[in-house]
């Protein structure tokens, strides 16, 4: 688990609570957030981490969930401030699940921000993953109503001292439904502060913001984002300025480089959903999953 920390900038002597990036299902870290956050924080000098989960997130989430619970400690730990978690796809789920079944950690926590976070799962999931042929774990723990999200959403979504900004896209192609704050990345329950924005909510003419973009280099995702970090609260989307809308990318992104680095972002993904192991089912459930 400490192996699969990395961290940028002065973690020990950070003035600012340190961001943790979650990467998503099928990527690494750097595949994820090398090429846009990380060279956003690192302008913005603000100290950050990325966590590796195992097998680029394709194994059990629950596994997963360990190692970013040992983030938040970690990071906690050198730096004494809280943790802004910033998570895209399984990377917003997973630290829900954290959160949920590691109480220690969730006075550790300041923002949660998910971007196309599969929180409730997703139907276009159950696609991926027909019983006959199979997909790998925690691609079934993220189908619609798998064990996994009724989990991670059982008693309440949210927690008290937390706040939560939920960004999605209402083209998203992998999560689905996204039409409003009813969709599967929407949370609504528990004590937690919440706010639910559909890049379109900011921006009604964006149809090219899909699911890759809404957490690697969407300039709205970002803005919202950086709302949340930079206010006491979730983030608002009165706050963002709409000249926002005429942006192609977020800050880090170098536009000379983006075709090159999004396609091979595409390209890792493509591979790993066709060649990674199978398996029948989804994971079965911790035992601690039923004692909390």
């Amino acid at each position: 688990m400490a192996k699969s920390l990395i961290c940028s900038g002065d973690v020990e002597k950070s003035r600012r609570n340190v961001v943790l990036l979650v990467h998503g299902t099928t990527m690494t870290p750097g595949e994820n957030f090398e090429w846009n956050w990380g060279r956003a924080l690192t302008q913005l000098d603000r100290a950050y981490c990325m966590v590796a989960m195992p097998n680029r997130a394709m194994s059990d989430a629950q596994v997963s969930a360990e190692y970013v619970v040992h983030a938040i400690r970690h990071i906690h730990q050198m730096s004494g401030r809280q943790v802004d978690v910033l998570g895209h796809s399984q990377g917003g789920l997973v630290p829900r699940f954290a959160l949920r079944f590691w109480p220690d950690i969730r006075a550790m926590v300041d923002d949660y921000v998910g971007f196309g976070a599969t929180n409730h799962g997703s139907y276009m999931v159950n696609a991926l993953c027909p019983p006959v042929v199979g997909c790998s774990p925690s691609l079934w723990q993220q189908t619609a109503d798998s064990a996994f999200t009724r989990a991670t959403n059982s008693r309440q979504e949210t927690f008290a001292g937390i706040s939560y900004t939920n960004v999605y896209t209402r083209t998203d192609e992998f999560v689905r439904p996204a039409l409003d704050d009813t969709g599967t990345s929407s949370l609504h329950t528990g004590d937690g502060r919440i706010t639910n924005v559909a890049i379109q909510d900011v921006c009604p003419l964006d149809v090219a913001s899909e699911h890759i973009a809404v957490g690697s280099y969407d300039p709205v995702g970002y803005a919202l984002a950086m709302d949340a970090l930079e206010h006491d609260g979730p983030a608002d989307p009165d706050r963002i300025a709409r000249s926002v809308c005429t942006e192609l990318f977020m800050p880090g992104v170098e536009s000379l480089q983006f075709a090159t680095e999004y396609v091979n972002s595409m390209t890792a993904i493509a591979k790993e959903l066709v060649l990674h192991d199978r398996v029948p089912r989804e994971p079965d459930l911790k035992a601690y999953v039923y004692a909390r």
